[in-house]
């Protein structure tokens, strides 16, 4: 079975991250645009406000003065909603900050689905495509509070620009304090050999859940949480194909360009074997309950399920 420490958002994971941060590194600059409470900033700003600044809603600002904050020495995080920290301000991440590799940090927070009630135009199902496409940027999906607070601690100590991206929804605590975060090197939760899980974000519980019920068939899954998107391990992943011989990716993303397309692409030019993708399959999302989202649109524990069938028979 599978142990929960109980259920806490992962925005909240980066907020109080900062607060850490903040304490030991008079550095640290955080900016928003008028979403400080709902992405779990305002914590910082109340303790720190002499180093905070909300630029309104003006993202492409925001960006760009971090972007200057980072050239004047400042480790600058930037928070709002991810399809607003991506889509809007895309060409200032391009060029401003990738370009010259300025050492600013990009929070996107309120990802995929689980936005619940703020429907299609709130619910960030394409960061993860659109950034990562960029040269010297580092992407990281957190699984859990937990490991969210490490994704931010540990990338405000390496150089250079990094996207973490989060959710606004409680959800499951399943790792601790003791549980191993490396940028770039993914973690293996679950041993098995008939087929390997691979999975990011909020997606990583689901693979979770799905080895328990096939387990129940006398399918031994092997689950992997790939964090890091950029660098992705690829050695885990060559690892689990060479002994699992088939692959299961699962991600709160669109299936065009996530987790599932850096999977395939280490695969195609290195080991190539049969994969199935379980994300959200080239839609829009909509409103409603989060938990309702994520069965309608088959991102539940049972699909990961459905999908690992699928692919055994390819194998």
């Amino acid at each position: 079975m599978v142990e929960v420490f109980g259920k806490k958002a992962t925005r909240f994971g980066f907020g109080e991250s900062l607060i850490e941060l903040g304490k030991e590194n008079s550095k640290i600059f955080v900016l928003g645009a008028d979403t400080a409470s709902s992405v779990a900033i305002n914590i910082f700003r109340d303790m720190f406000p002499d180093r905070f600044l909300n630029v309104g809603i003006a993202e492409t600002n925001l960006l760009g003065m971090a972007a200057g904050l980072a050239i004047a020495g400042f480790i600058p995080f930037v928070a709002t909603y991810g399809v607003f920290a991506a889509g809007r301000p895309w060409e200032q991440i391009r060029t401003t900050i990738c370009y010259s590799n300025l050492n600013v940090k990009i929070g996107g927070s309120h990802s995929g689905l689980m936005v619940g009630s703020d429907g299609a135009t709130h619910q960030a199902l394409e960061e993860i495509a659109i950034i990562r496409c960029l040269p010297r940027i580092k992407i990281i999906v957190p699984c859990d509070f937990i490991e969210t607070k490490k994704a931010v601690i540990a990338s405000a100590y390496v150089d250079g620009p990094v996207y973490i991206r989060y959710g606004r929804e409680n959800t499951p605590i399943f790792t601790n304090d003791n549980s191993p975060f490396e940028i770039g090197r993914a973690n293996i939760l679950r041993e098995g050999n008939d087929v390997a899980i691979m999975a990011c974000g909020t997606m990583v519980y689901e693979a979770l859940m799905a080895a328990e019920l096939l387990g129940k068939k006398e399918i031994e899954a092997r689950v992997i949480n790939i964090h890091t998107i950029k660098p992705i391990d690829e050695k885990i992943i060559i690892s689990a194909a060479k002994e699992c011989g088939a692959i299961v990716t699962a991600e709160e993303h669109q299936i065009y360009g996530g987790l599932g397309s850096a999977v395939a692409e280490v695969l195609v030019k290195n080991y190539p074997v049969p994969v199935e993708m379980v994300a959200i399959n080239d839609t829009f999302g909509e409103s409603g309950n989060p938990m309702d989202l994520m069965v309608k649109y088959g991102l539940r524990d049972v699909n990961i399920a459905k999908a690992v069938q699928k692919v055994l028979k390819r194998k």
